[in-house]
């Protein structure tokens, strides 16, 4: 059964992904962007805990209909441990080719009051678009003005939209 919009040349998706902050003295690193940032708490996660890449790989997968983080990820699948998001974003890319469509563009915004993305966005974005072959990708930040788990420093999350098309 196909959803309509088999067909369309065009499709958009959206993705989130959370990530509660590890444990205080925990010496998990924290991933973000497909970089790592020294000197910054960690996430918890079964993969790396890449807020920026999970919420990107759930807008393709969205995009291209072919499912979400959790079907094509789970933490049922031992190997997936410890995965990084450059591994995550890769194949969900090799997906999308396999499924006839292109990356047109992804755009993930970051929310949480650390770590200060300015410094290194275009380095986030950089890393992330190579481990989309190349694909543009726009990274930008908010901080939530303190409310919800995300202002209190409890952790991170992240909203992306993509765009797919057919080659």
């Amino acid at each position: 059964m196909t959803n309509g919009l088999a067909g369309a040349p065009f499709r958009v998706g959206t993705g989130v992904d959370v990530h509660a902050y590890a444990a205080a003295g925990s010496d998990r690193l924290l991933m973000l962007g497909c970089l790592e940032w020294p000197g910054e708490r960690g996430t918890e996660g079964h993969s790396d805990g890449d807020v920026a890449a999970h919420a990107a790989c759930n807008a393709l997968l969205s995009a291209g209909a072919l499912g979400d983080l959790g079907s094509v990820f789970g933490t049922d699948r031992p190997e997936m441990a410890g995965a990084s998001g450059v591994q995550m974003l890769q194949h969900v890319r090799s997906l999308l080719t396999g499924a006839e469509w292109q990356i047109g563009n992804v755009a993930v915004q970051l929310v949480g009051q650390r770590p200060r993305v300015g410094p290194r966005r275009q380095e986030m974005e950089a890393a992330m678009s190579a481990a989309l072959a190349g694909a543009s990708v726009s990274v930008s930040a908010a901080t939530s003005d303190g409310l919800g788990f995300t202002g209190r420093g409890e952790g991170l999350a992240a909203i992306a939209t993509a765009l797919v098309h057919r080659p």
